[in-house]
């Protein structure tokens, strides 16, 4: 797993840093990389020796007689044979170092979405998701990219440069060597140079990519609103201002690489043309020969040809750091809810849960809840009303650990949530909430997340008691109906009773129903009202309500109001005291033009 050492300010960047990250992936497979290296050497051995074999057939048939017509057939033989040794060593290279890069690719990919999930709520709420997903696709690809740029560009080059300076210092003047290096490095400096400055147009563009994505997938996520207040052009008008933006920049980087390139086309035209001078001179004189001449050429050739192509890699290669980079950013981003070291799991008795003196805010400056106190014994119920923005949907986030209080404590069983490991506790909890959202995949695979073991026969029952199997029945692909993306294809009640058929699936000791009618019409809400009696009894039960309606069978009614208790008691009580209780169920019966007596259970739903 990648873990940084040091985290970088923002915007600021360490390449060594961010090769160093690459390490852990490549570590399971170090000796299929060595292997691919040792093929990657030997092929630019037989590279290399290509042109010395073209020298030896050159000076040989220059001078040779009549009788000497063996000779050059061997050499020819070896020409061949060294071509077709360079290639097949590269091709074997190639098919070893495919698991290599592949292997990390996965491993990034499945590590990041690890990490992803690890993260805490507060993230996932202010994330943006178009953008999220290009820079992890991006960073992913990118580091393929550094993997393949180091095996098979720069590494052989490197190679090729230390085989030819072997051969030039060895066989001829050092003013060769000289002119030959001395444009290499003239040629890395200004391509350096050139790239650093440019890259600002290529980090604005993926910027402005980014953006733009994230603009897009936003106004499809949201398609029915869009649709109801007719904003197409209005979200297109975003898009392409993004988009303008990001042409803008993509024009800059284009013309900025191609100043690049002329300027290394230039350093590469004047070297060879000098070399080539010095040994045509040379062959002139009589202290080089034909074949000496056209070996500097082919070595030159050699050399240069990846040498271009080395200007490109350099760019690309910032690039696909800075990708990379971003996507190490984002694991090291520590989850802001964590399990403490010696955190155990949640040992259930009979799932009693307390809220103790709780104090939360999701700012500091904004406090949400204050001096919250109240308990639900187990198998009872206990149901929590309010107007909006009273905290009553926060208890059920605190309770799931999404958050950590910051005053009290909230315990199950005795046990304080911050104690106990956050998979045991969530395991122990099930949740109708008020919004489903759902899986772009199949109606059984939805209802079937809340306990991916269970078999079909648990999986219809969980259906029947949501009353969803009447619905299924009537569609032509049954359980196999995809819902669309977010569940956008059911509506708000067909949504609303597959989490209800989930959460009877998952079985938990306690469970929170938060407005779990609220999108049913009243004959609906009726029929699953006593299944939600059913998934409720012998369990312990917190009800976030807005239909009072549907918790008057409470065996506790919290009354919130600006994130304290005003009032608690039974259904009765409440009536009898005349408070705030009392007022909103008089607006509530007004509003529904009838009375609506206490007697018909109700497990409760909520907020």
């Amino acid at each position: 797993m990648y873990r940084a050492h040091t985290t970088l300010p923002r915007g600021e960047r360490d390449d060594l840093r961010t090769v160093r990250g690459l390490l852990p992936y490549l570590w399971p497979y170090r000796k299929r990389a060595l292997l691919a290296l040792g093929f990657l050497l030997l092929a630019k051995l037989a590279t290399v020796g290509v042109p010395l074999a073209f020298k030896g057939i050159v000076d040989h048939l220059e001078g040779a007689g009549e009788g000497a017509v063996t000779v050059p057939v061997a050499l020819f033989l070896g020409y061949g044979a060294l071509r077709l040794a360079s290639s097949a060593f590269n091709e074997l290279r190639d098919a070893l170092f495919a698991r290599v890069r592949h292997g990390a690719m996965r491993q990034a990919s499945e590590q990041v979405l690890d990490h992803l999930h690890g993260l805490s709520l507060r993230y996932h709420l202010e994330r943006r998701t178009g953008a999220l997903s290009r820079d992890i696709e991006r960073g992913t690809r990118s580091l393929s990219s550094l993997l393949n740029y180091l095996a098979f560009s720069i590494l052989p080059v490197l190679a090729e440069f230390g085989l030819v300076a072997v051969i030039l210092l060895s066989g001829y003047d050092p003013l060769y060597t000289l002119i030959t290096f001395g444009a290499v490095a003239v040629y890395i400096v200004s391509t350096f140079l050139i790239t650093r400055w440019r890259m600002v147009f290529r980090a604005r563009m993926n910027a402005l990519d980014s953006q733009a994505n994230a603009r897009a997938v936003d106004g499809l996520i949201n398609y029915e609103t869009v649709k109801y207040f007719g904003n197409e052009r209005h979200e297109l008008a975003h898009y392409t201002e993004h988009l303008r933006d990001w042409e803008e920049a993509a024009v800059r980087s284009q013309t900025s690489l191609s100043l690049l390139n002329v300027v290394q086309g230039a350093v590469i035209a004047v070297a060879v043309t000098a070399v080539m001078l010095l040994a045509g001179r040379g062959v002139a004189q009589g202290e080089l020969s034909l074949g000496d001449l056209v070996l500097v050429n082919g070595l030159l050739l050699q050399l240069f040809l990846p040498l271009g192509f080395l200007g490109i890699v350099y760019s690309q290669l910032q690039h696909a750091l800075s990708d990379l980079d971003a996507m190490l950013r984002l694991l090291e981003r520590e989850p802001e809810i964590r399990d403490r070291p010696d955190a155990a799991p949640l040992r259930l008795d009979r799932g009693t849960v307390r809220f103790e003196h709780v104090a939360f805010g999701y700012q500091p400056e904004r406090p949400i809840l204050d001096d919250v106190d109240f308990a639900i014994p187990a198998g009872r119920k206990v149901a929590v009303i309010g107007p909006s923005g009273a905290g009553k949907s926060t208890l059920a986030r605190l309770l799931f650990r999404f958050y950590d209080v910051t005053g009290g404590r909230i315990t199950v069983d005795g046990q304080d949530l911050r104690e106990v490991t956050q998979a045991s506790l969530r395991a122990a909890i099930g949740i109708v909430p008020q919004d489903t959202v759902l899986f772009n995949d199949t109606l059984y695979y939805n209802i079937a997340y809340g306990d991916p073991r269970a078999g079909r026969e648990r999986i219809e029952r969980a259906a029947r008691l949501a009353h969803l199997d009447a619905f299924i029945a009537t569609l032509p692909d049954g359980y196999d109906t995809v819902v669309g993306e977010r569940g956008l294809k059911l509506s708000g009640g067909e949504k609303q009773r597959v989490a209800i058929a989930r959460a009877l699936l998952k079985d938990p000791p306690i469970m929170v129903f938060d407005e779990a009618t609220s999108s049913l019409d009243s004959e609906s809400e009726r029929a699953i009202l006593s299944a939600l009696a059913e998934a409720a009894e012998r369990r312990t039960t917190l009800v976030i309500a807005h239909r009072l309606s549907t918790i008057v069978d409470a065996d506790q009614i919290l009354v919130m109001d600006q994130g304290r208790i005003r009032e608690r008691g039974r259904h009765a009580e409440l009536l009898a005291t005349d408070g705030l209780y009392a007022s909103l169920w008089r607006l509530q019966q007004e509003d529904r033009g009838d009375a609506v007596t206490a007697q018909s259970p109700a497990p409760g739903s909520g907020e």
